[in-house]
């Protein structure tokens, strides 16, 4: 294709300007990489910010999803929908956890966490009900969801904000129980497992456990996100159960769908049953074109064992990453888990993601600077190592700058 006929990325005249999006629109894309309405080829490490877990056009999942529309896309929750049921069926199994509500985003799912804890807490007598929430968490751009976020930037122009939130440090029980001291309107604590918006910072398996023990000594509800970090991105189905725990909510979307917008809200027997009818609701959450293509995402995740590839794989890309920087003045860390990986450096680092999408490589930055690696559960080492062969210039390029 010469210049001539060549695609121009189109302009949006009637678009908010909600996105500082770059120059590029894609057209198509198949396993890991994508290509654009030019014809550029890219490695996609970025997976739609963890979404297209099975990468782009998964023979599978295209045939299950052609069917699916062929069949019934929507219908109303006035009336059953069976792939509900046996979606349900699937989380409940492999979180060991009892009940779900479907939604459409991890928006919808955190805001629905958010409504449980306080009906929880006025079932039980409390007008107010407060909420323990995190420096640097990222729950979602609602007015709630915006006011339990850790992120003065993103809250900013939004006030006045939700009230009933009790915020302190990640990994500092003792934070908690400072902050909560006395206090009998706590009703519940809420957290990433593994920030993603924040940076890729991980809470510590002792950590997460000394909050299970504390919810229960309390009586609080354990909620946590895992919209970003869940659904076999850190090598186990959800990021939590590598300190043995079990929460009582645990919202869900990104990866659960493989594209397909999609949330849930996974409950406990504690939680399992504060919502009745009229409590609350969605007009899209849980229609069957959802529902099908998070039950084929799970399936076809166990029958290429996806779980094991993303802790292979991601270790691989870690260890090749930490080896490379291991000591660079500029580079503070390189951490993870699985296929989230996060490479901090000692200054703000935006311009990376254009460079590294003009080399062929999508990322993201988050947190100002930290490098977010996120890509398909699908990635072999051999796509990982080209990752880290086409970053690691970029990388090394922009600490000479700032030297």
């Amino acid at each position: 294709m010469n210049a001539a006929t060549a695609p121009v990325v189109p302009s949006s005249p009637h678009v908010m300007n909600t996105y500082g999006r770059l120059p590029i629109a894609m057209s198509h894309g198949r396993g890991c990489r994508v290509w654009d309405v030019n014809g550029k080829e890219y490695l996609d490490a970025l997976a739609g910010i963890a979404v297209n877990t099975l990468g782009h056009g998964h023979s599978k999942l295209v045939t299950a999803l052609q069917d699916q529309v062929a069949k019934l896309i929507h219908c109303c929750n006035y009336y059953h929908v069976p792939g509900q049921e046996e979606l349900a069926r699937m989380l409940v199994e492999r979180s060991g956890m009892s009940n779900v509500f479907f939604c459409s985003s991890g928006l919808e799912a955190n805001e629905a966490a958010l409504k449980l804890a306080r009906k929880y807490g006025h079932d039980k007598g409390i007008e107010r009900p407060e909420i323990v929430v995190y420096d640097k968490a990222f729950h979602g751009r609602s007015i709630a969801t915006l006011s339990a976020t850790g992120n003065p930037k993103v809250q900013e122009g939004f006030g006045p904000l939700v009230e009933g939130f009790i915020r302190v440090p990640a990994n500092d029980i003792e934070a908690v129980k400072q902050a909560t001291e006395g206090n009998p309107n706590v009703v519940a604590v809420f957290f990433e497992t593994i920030q993603g918006e924040g940076g890729i910072n991980p809470m510590r398996a002792e950590y997460l456990r000394q909050l299970r023990a504390l919810c229960d000594e309390r009586g609080w509800l354990m909620m946590i996100d895992e919209v970003q970090c869940g659904m076999g991105r850190t090598g186990k189905w959800f990021a939590h159960q590598w300190a043995g725990i079990v929460p009582d909510v645990m919202p869900l979307a990104k990866g659960l769908g493989s594209g397909v917008p999609i949330g849930a809200v996974v409950a406990g027997p504690k939680a399992a049953h504060i919502f009745q009818p009229g409590n609350h609701g969605t007009t899209f959450g849980g229609n069957p074109l959802a529902m099908r293509a998070g039950a084929e995402t799970i399936r076809i995740m166990e029958q290429e064992k996806l779980l094991d590839n993303a802790t292979r794989v991601g270790n691989f890309l870690r260890g090749r990453l930490e080896r490379a920087l291991a000591g660079k003045p500029g580079v503070k860390d390189v951490r993870g888990q699985g296929l989230m990986i996060g490479i901090e450096l000692a200054h703000p680092c935006g311009v990376i993601t254009q460079r590294a999408a003009d080399a062929g490589l999508l990322l993201s930055v988050t947190a100002d600077s930290v490098i977010r690696l996120v890509p398909p559960l699908i990635m072999t080492e051999e796509e990982a190592n080209q990752v880290a062969e086409l970053l690691l210039p970029i990388i090394d390029t922009f600490l000479a700058e700032q030297a």
